[in-house]
């Protein structure tokens, strides 16, 4: 089977508009979290939102579109990107895109071709110069994550030779009630796996990872990806972890390692009762309670379609730069089953990390990352 690396990538974000300036904060414990007042609710509430005066559609594109625009060129331009060969491929990996064109229309003027998703993709693949047909990947909170998957298989089986993926999501009133009709927003910053955690924050990025049958000097490999789905619930995931665990142990199998050899793992750890005592359960399953983990969710919130692209970019600098960042807002222990949470900035030898993502519906993913 054909080793797929990671060649190139960029997070485009409050705390910063490349990779570089992002690492940076992180590094630092700035976190894009702050308290803000804006005509997404009637209260003000804790996120990680680009400012409103950025914020400005154009008369062709979208800033959602412009944000992924900008985040792709900046990646490609790393690597000398040629988007006119047909073996070059685009994946746009989003949730909701440009819902927020309908929140002020009647019925009657909902703009439904630009709305679609499909729609988006095409506009920004053009924009990019590209000649194959783009790919949307849109499932939940696991979108990103899929994504990659999906352009590692794709890379696998000789469809294309290198894929940019690309994923966003801007937070719009839509996307916040929703969340709110679930109780599901933290009255502060997230505090994911503390005993304190009360729900998300959410947050607006856009981030693009570029993957090639090519390995290039400072190329990390992609070991190995699975999804699952645990039907549970519509919106609440597995009480048991075994889903996920499923996954994890898919995806270990397929990077021909074990449990025993994961030096690190970004979980999901979206700070909500439920989703951060499942994936504790899930990793006790997989014999990885004891592996220094962290969530990125109390620097960023939850960047939805972003959220697994962004997320996996930070592990593979951090395996680069062979540090643990903290988990942002943790302090004391909170899931029934304890699994080892970074509270300080680590300096560790990273060669094979994991990264889990869990979404609305039950659905799981596991991407194993290897530096060698």
């Amino acid at each position: 089977m054909r080793n797929v690396y990671v060649t190139a990538d960029n997070i485009f974000s409050p705390l910063g508009k490349n990779t570089f300036t992002n690492m940076d904060s992180l590094k630092k414990g700035i976190t894009g979290i702050q308290l803000h007042k804006t005509n997404i609710s009637p209260e003000p509430f804790y996120a990680s939102l680009f400012s409103p005066e950025e914020k400005r559609d154009e008369e062709l594109i979208t800033y959602f579109e412009r944000i992924i625009i900008n985040s792709a060129l900046d990646a490609m331009q790393q690597i000398d990107f040629d988007p006119g060969n047909k073996k070059n491929g685009f994946i746009l990996s989003t949730t909701k895109g440009n819902i927020s064109l309908i929140e002020n229309l009647s019925d009657e003027n909902i703009p439904e071709n630009r709305v679609s998703l499909n729609t988006s993709a095409g506009i920004i693949a053009n924009y990019l110069g590209f000649v194959s047909e783009p790919l949307v990947i849109s499932h939940a909170c696991i979108s990103g994550l899929l994504a990659i998957i999906t352009g590692m298989r794709l890379i696998q089986s000789g469809v294309h030779e290198n894929i940019v993926i690309s994923g966003a999501d801007l937070i719009s009133t839509f996307i916040f009630s929703g969340f709110r009709s679930f109780q599901a927003i933290s009255p502060g910053p997230c505090k994911p796996f503390d005993a304190a955690r009360d729900g998300i924050s959410l947050g607006e990025a856009a981030a693009t990872i570029i993957l090639s049958a090519n390995k290039t000097p400072d190329a990390i490999l992609l070991g190995g990806g699975s999804v699952s789905n645990d039907a549970n619930h519509i919106s609440g995931p597995s009480r048991t972890g075994e889903e996920l665990f499923l996954a994890i142990g898919r995806a270990l199998n397929q990077a021909g390692t074990h449990a025993d050899e994961i030096d690190f793992i970004s979980a999901h750890g979206t700070a909500t009762r439920f989703n951060d005592e499942m994936e504790a359960k899930a990793f006790h399953l997989a014999s990885l309670s004891e592996v220094p983990t962290n969530s990125l969710k109390g620097y960023y919130g939850h960047t939805l379609g972003a959220a697994g692209i962004l997320e996996s970019i930070v592990t593979i600098n951090s395996m680069r730069d062979n540090i643990i960042l903290p988990s942002f807002g943790f302090k004391t222990p909170g899931t029934e089953m304890p699994v080892n949470i970074v509270k300080e900035l680590k300096q560790e030898k990273l060669n094979k990390c994991l990264k889990t993502a869990s979404g609305f519906g039950g659905c799981n993913a596991a991407l194993v990352i290897l530096n060698y």
